[in-house]
C-alpha cells in the first residue's frame, strides 16, 4: 500500500514537472524563434503549494528558493523520476550526426537517457545570454544554497574539459526524501567512507573524572549556544566557526564511547573516520577520501570523530623527501577542513604526546581520558552486569577493582566472557574463575602478566 507521503510527495512533484515541462517548450521555441506564449522562460510562475505537506514543498518553502534553484532541483530529479521528459535534448544536428552542443548533457553507462550538464541547465536557463550564463555557474561553485548544502553538485570533470560539462548531481538523501518521504542516512562507502557511530549505552554508563565532565560540558554548551554566540552576538568576526577537541587516553578508556554518547545526549549523528584506514599512499587520494566526508558533513550539525588521530597528525620530522612533503600536504588539507568545518570535530589518540604540538594549538579543547581509579574500576565491574545475572558468594567486585588495574573497555570484555560461560552452563550466576580467567585473557591481548 502507498504511504500518504508518497502520495503527497509524487502530487506536488507532478505539479513541478508540468512547470518543467512548459519551461522546455517554452526555450525550445525561442531558440527557433516561433511563436511563443512567453517572451522570456521566467515569465512561467513556478507552482504555489499551498499548505502542502509533502517534503518537496516543505524544502522550497524552508529555504525560500529561487525561480533557477527550483529549476535546477527539479533538472537533476527529473532523470531520477521522469527520464523521458528529456528525450528532447537527444535529438541529433543534422549537420554533425550530433547531439546540439549548446543542449551538454552525457550517457550514462547504465542509463540510455540523458544526463544533464551545467551546460544543460545554462541552455535552457540562460540561451545565449552571457550575464545569466554567468551568474548561474555561482550556483555550482559553492557559493549556492543547494551546492552549500550539499543537495546537488557538478560531477567532476577531466582535467582540461570544461567544468560545465559535468553532470548534474543530486544527494541520495534529497532524492529519497523528495520521492519516498525518508531522511536516511548515509551509508558507509567508497563515496562516503565514515561510519554513523551509535550505542544503546547512556550517560550514567560513562565513567569519566570531574575534570572530563566538566570539559564535555564545556562543548554541549557550545552545540547548544553557538548559534548565539556567533551571530546574535557577532562573534564570528573574530572567531571561527566550528568547535575543535581532543581525546586521548590509553585504549579501553572510552573515547569513542564519549564521542557516541555526547552525540545521543545532544542529538546529533555521529560518524567515525578511522584516519589509519583512510589514509592513501596514492597521491591525492587521502585529500579525496576526507573532501567527500566534509563536502557532505557541511550544515548537517554532524559530530565528526576522527579515531586513530596519530595517522595524520603523528609529530612530524623535518622534510626529507617528497613522501614527507606529500603527508604534510594530507595534513595541512584536513586542517585546513576541520578549520572551516562549522560543527563539531573530535580527534582520538592514545597518547598526547602523539599529537604534533602545532597542531594542538588550533583546538579549543582537550580532554585527558586515563585509566580509571579503583573507584571508577568499581563502579564499571558493579554497573557492567546485567540485572539478570546473580554473581556467586566469593566475588567481591571491590577487591577485583582494587587488585586488576584495567580500563573499562576490557572490564566489559571480561563481562562478556564470564556472562557467556554462565549461559553456556545454562546458569545465571556468574563465577568468579571466569573472571579471573578473562582477565588473563586480556593481559595475554596485551602481552601483560597478572
Amino acid at each position: 500500500m502507498v504511504s500518504e507521503r508518497i502520495k503527497v510527495n509524487a502530487s506536488d512533484l507532478q505539479l513541478e514537472l508540468n512547470w518543467f515541462r512548459e519551461i522546455l517548450k517554452t526555450r525550445s521555441q525561442l531558440n527557433a524563434k516561433e511563436e511563443c506564449k512567453y517572451a522570456d522562460i521566467y515569465d512561467i510562475s513556478p507552482p504555489y503549494f499551498n499548505g502542502s505537506a509533502s517534503d518537496y514543498a516543505l524544502y522550497i518553502k524552508k529555504y525560500e528558493l529561487s525561480f533557477e534553484e527550483r529549476f535546477l532541483l527539479i533538472l537533476a530529479l527529473t532523470p531520477h523520476i521522469k527520464p523521458e521528459l528529456l528525450d528532447i535534448f537527444l535529438v541529433k544536428n543534422e549537420n554533425t550526426n550530433q547531439i546540439y552542443t549548446e543542449f551538454g548533457g552525457k550517457r550514462g553507462k547504465t542509463h540510455l537517457g540523458f544526463l544533464p550538464t551545467g551546460e544543460t541547465a545554462m541552455f535552457i536557463l540562460a540561451g545565449s545570454n552571457l550575464e545569466r550564463r554567468f551568474s548561474l555557474q555561482r550556483a555550482f561553485d559553492g557559493m549556492g544554497l543547494l551546492a552549500r548544502e550539499n543537495i546537488l553538485w557538478l560531477e567532476e570533470t577531466e582535467k582540461g574539459e570544461p567544468a560545465m560539462s559535468g553532470a548534474i548531481m543530486i544527494s541520495r538523501e534529497a532524492l529519497e526524501l523528495f520521492t519516498l518521504g525518508e531522511d536516511r542516512k548515509p551509508n558507509f562507502s567508497t563515496e562516503f567512507p565514515a561510519k554513523l557511530l551509535e550505542t544503546e549505552m547512556e550517560w550514567s554508563d560513562l565513567i569519566l573524572t570531574s575534570q572530563a565532565t566538566e570539559q564535555l560540558a564545556e562543548i554541549e554548551n557550545w552545540i547548544e549556544h553557538s548559534g548565539t554566540l556567533l551571530h546574535d552576538w557577532q562573534m564570528n568576526k573574530s572567531l571561527k566557526p566550528g568547535f575543535r577537541t581532543l581525546l586521548y587516553g590509553p585504549p579501553g578508556t572510552g573515547k569513542t564511547l564519549t564521542a557516541a554518547l555526547l552525540g545521543k545526549k545532544t542529538n546529533r549523528d555521529v560518524y567515525r573516520i578511522d584516519l589509519s584506514q583512510m589514509v592513501s599512499k596514492y597521491i591525492g587520494q587521502t585529500e579525496k577520501n576526507l573532501a567527500k566526508v566534509f563536502d557532505r558533513a557541511e550544515n548537517k550539525s554532524w559530530i565528526l570523530f576522527f579515531d586513530e588521530a596519530d595517522a595524520l597528525f603523528g609529530n612530524r620530522t623535518s622534510t626529507k623527501d617528497a613522501h614527507d612533503r606529500y603527508a604534510n600536504q594530507q595534513v595541512s588539507y584536513l586542517l585546513q577542513r576541520i578549520e572551516v568545518y562549522n560543527g563539531l570535530v573530535i580527534l582520538a589518540s592514545n597518547l598526547k604526546s602523539n599529537i604534533d604540538e602545532a597542531f594542538l594549538r588550533r583546538f579549543q579543547s582537550m580532554i585527558s581520558l586515563p585509566m580509571p581509579g579503583k573507584e571508577e574500576r568499581y563502579r564499571l565491574w558493579k554497573n557492567g552486569f546485567s540485572n539478570e545475572a546473580i554473581l556467586a558468594s566469593d566475588i567481591d567486585l571491590n577487591e577485583i577493582a582494587d587488585k586488576y588495574e584495567i580500563a573499562g573497555g576490557i572490564i566489559i570484555n571480561v563481562i562478556q566472557h564470564c556472562s557467556l560461560k554462565a549461559l553456556s552452563r545454562k546458569s545465571n550466576e556468574i563465577q568468579i574463575q571466569d573472571i579471573i580467567t578473562g582477565i588473563k585473557r586480556e593481559y595475554h591481548k596485551n602481552r601483560r602478566t597478572i
